[in-house]
């Protein structure tokens, strides 16, 4: 079998390179054995990253025990939640992009065979396959898994219970201690966020997508089986080595459908989409808004998880995992099951003994919440290449929705107005230049949601963004919006007063103005520009793509 690591460390003429691996302390017999890259992404300044140093461990036992050398090397990854409601957030999903060019650049500069990238959160996941698919490498992912819910009480919360404990306290709901009580309980171990925020919804993704094994997305980071699938996953990836099975096989047409199918049967962060249109790009695959909005009106809803229901991974995971609910999608015959995964196996095969076991989790397909997906995409002359609400955990009540614009320039003064009481019911907030360019790096705004949610008005308020909403948003939250007004969209003109009618179930978004009125305005639009942009960011606002795109680098 020819390898990649031959053009590295075979022959006479690759003296130095073999040195410089003995320099490390390797040894002969391993430099014989293909060379396969574990990227960790461990860190000690993000929850779901603080047990990867476990979790690399046990990928490289697993690599070890079916005659591989495994390498580790590191990868960057931000803390959305850290980094939420100020400055840092306008870097989190640009380093996704970071994060994909250096898995490229360490594998090719270091000749590996094969990959096993663990990830956990948010933009390092997508960052990661991204990374592997420009390489077509085989390539297994394992993430660290998700965090146990908090306990209030009798009651699970999580990370959105947090921000929206915010705005409870901010309209006097609730006490200090009560907010301080809360803070210590929200998130009680290790793991990506309980919720179907942004970073489990693309480890359930990895999996459902096929290149993940059964588990990956929804056992626990504490358990001790999460080591186990580690090992699993290490020992796997030489086995795709020996059938020359590459990532590029794995993520296809066909797999990226069942990954968009049971996005909207999840009730997935609408991060997803800018997630899964960047990756069909990397892997040459053609999909745009539209087909999110075909599958999903063929796709029942059978999740509610947090923040849309009370119910949280761990709950899903003994309910029988991201295999009980394409067992559920498989009734319809909503997938195709001959797709080859990770497991050498098809999805078919991976899923057949797998059932539904709590159907207060996952629901019947006969029985969904919904008829139609967790997300949509809306269109109209506010959002003319469209914008993206997650339709699963939004009120009845707001799924149609007329009312004024409340205008703001940037989170900052969105914010400032909900907390000092300035939003009223049937207000829909603006809050533009924070698209990819604009931001730049498409801030998620998961204060200003919350806070409507915490003071009991994401029934009664809608909020519209070029920006980025939180996986962990609850309400009408309609992010994405493209052109972004930095651009030049539509979302710049929009005055203080203007109605915007809203219509979710017709996937409509319009501005309530003449054609002739949002030409005029169109016309002698100028949009500001942010001229406080310093580092890498500069140069990422000069490529960014739009975000209808997946805000790629051009």
């Amino acid at each position: 079998m020819k390898l990649k690591s031959d053009n590295v460390i075979r022959g006479a003429k690759r003296a130095p390179n073999r040195s410089l691996f003995y320099a490390l302390g390797y040894s002969e017999r391993q430099l014989e054995k293909p060379l396969v890259g574990v990227v960790s992404a461990y860190s000690e300044i993000v929850p779901g990253h603080m047990n990867l140093d476990k979790i690399s461990a046990c990928v490289k036992e697993g690599v070890l025990m079916n005659g591989g050398t495994p390498i580790l090397i590191p990868s960057i990854g931000v803390c959305d939640g850290i980094a939420m409601g100020h400055e840092g957030m306008k870097y989190s999903l640009p380093s996704r992009e970071l994060i994909a060019d250096s898995v490229e650049s360490m594998a090719m500069a270091h000749g590996l065979d094969a990959l096993v990238l663990v990830p956990n959160c948010d933009k390092i996941v997508p960052g990661m396959i991204m990374g592997a698919l420009r390489l077509n490498l085989p390539t297994i992912l394992v993430s660290g898994g998700p965090m146990l819910a908090g306990k209030m009480g009798d009651e699970e919360i999580s990370l959105s219970s947090l921000f929206e404990a915010v705005g409870s306290f901010k309209a006097g709901m609730i006490t200090e201690d009560e907010l301080t009580q809360t803070e210590k309980s929200g998130c009680p171990s290790c793991g990506s966020c309980a919720g179907m925020y942004t970073a489990n919804s693309m480890n359930c993704l990895a999996e459902a997508i096929g290149l993940a094994l059964p588990g990956n997305g929804t056992l626990p980071a504490v358990f001790s089986q999460r080591n186990a699938l580690a090992r699993d996953a290490g020992y796997q990836v030489m086995e795709l080595l020996r059938n020359d099975v590459k990532i590029k096989d794995i993520i296809n047409p066909e797999s990226v459908h069942n990954a968009i199918v049971t996005d909207m049967a999840l009730g997935c962060s609408t991060n997803t989409v800018l997630h899964l249109l960047a990756i069909a790009t990397e892997a040459d695959i053609k999909v745009d808004l539209n087909l999110f909005n075909k599958i999903s009106e063929s796709t029942p809803n059978i999740c509610h998880l947090a923040p849309a229901g009370p119910t949280h991974i761990e709950d899903l995971y003994f309910a029988g995992g991201i295999g009980a609910v394409q067992k559920e999608l498989a009734k319809k015959s909503l997938l195709d099951l001959e797709v080859p995964t990770v497991t050498g196996k098809s999805l078919g095969d991976n899923i057949k003994n797998s059932f539904n076991k709590n159907e207060n989790v996952i629901r019947s397909i006969d029985n969904p919440y919904s008829e139609v997906g967790g997300l949509a995409m809306l269109f109209g002359n506010i959002a003319k290449n469209g914008c993206v609400v997650k339709r699963s955990a939004v009120k009845d009540v707001m799924l149609v929705h007329s009312g004024p614009a409340r205008v703001f320039d940037s989170e900052e003064d969105a914010i400032e107005a909900i907390y000092s009481g300035q939003i009223k019911k049937k207000d829909v907030v603006v809050i533009r230049y924070e698209g990819p360019k604009g931001g730049p790096g498409m801030r998620e705004m998961l204060n200003p949601t919350s806070a409507l949610a915490g003071m009991k008005l994401d029934e009664d308020v809608a909020l519209i963004t070029d920006g980025r909403f939180s996986g962990a948003s609850r309400g009408a939250s309609i992010g994405h919006v493209s052109p972004e007004a930095a651009q030049g969209g539509a979302i710049g003109v929009i005055k203080e007063g203007d109605i915007i009618e809203i219509d979710i179930p017709n996937y409509r978004i319009n501005l309530k103005i003449s054609d002739e009125e949002l030409k005029n305005r169109l016309d002698n639009f100028t949009p500001k520009e942010n001229r406080d942009v310093k580092g890498w960011l500069s140069r990422y606002r000069k490529l960014v793509s739009t975000s209808d795109l997946g805000a790629v680098l051009k």
